[in-house]
């Protein structure tokens, strides 16, 4: 029985090695560091006006908007946008206008689609850790990707 039981445990100890040291070390302020860099980078190199947000978002209010809605995380909008990688791939864009709570999306357009009003469009640089982190959402948006959205907010509710 005691063979049985420490054959038992050392299996459990190898296989958490092995499933351990295959899967990727992510450090979510070791890739926030990174991000940063490389979308101070990409506004210097674009020339840019971007300011930076306490969350590390960047962002660059193009168009205020009008109105004084209190835009929360609970607030239904509706918006037309363009999703973009630094490389200046799109990965996706609205055909028509989308309504949806900003509770449904990433905490980047949480944060940033306050900032203005209706009728307004802001540009967003996402740091991947306020997108999708170390996970990739599918074709297109590879892993620790930081986002490049310009967005129209055409209403609130």
């Amino acid at each position: 029985m005691k063979f049985q039981a420490k054959l038992l445990l050392v299996f459990f100890v190898v296989a958490g090695l092995i499933t351990g040291c295959s899967k990727d070390k992510y450090d979510a302020e070791k890739q926030a560091g990174i991000d940063d860099g490389l979308i101070v980078d990409f506004i210097k190199k674009n020339n840019l006006s971007a300011t930076k947000h306490s969350s590390g978002l960047y962002y660059q209010i193009i168009t205020p908007g009008t109105g004084d809605y209190n835009i929360n995380a609970s607030s239904t909008v509706t918006v037309n946008y363009e999703g973009k990688l630094l490389d200046g791939s799109v990965f996706d864009k609205s055909k028509q206008a989308i309504t949806f709570s900003l509770s449904q999306v990433i905490k980047g357009w949480t944060i940033g689609i306050p900032l203005i009003q209706p009728g307004g469009r802001i540009r967003l640089l996402i740091p991947s850790t306020l997108a999708y982190g170390n996970e990739s959402p599918g074709p297109g948006i590879p892993k620790n990707s930081v986002l490049d959205f310009t967005v129209d907010l055409i209403s609130v509710k």
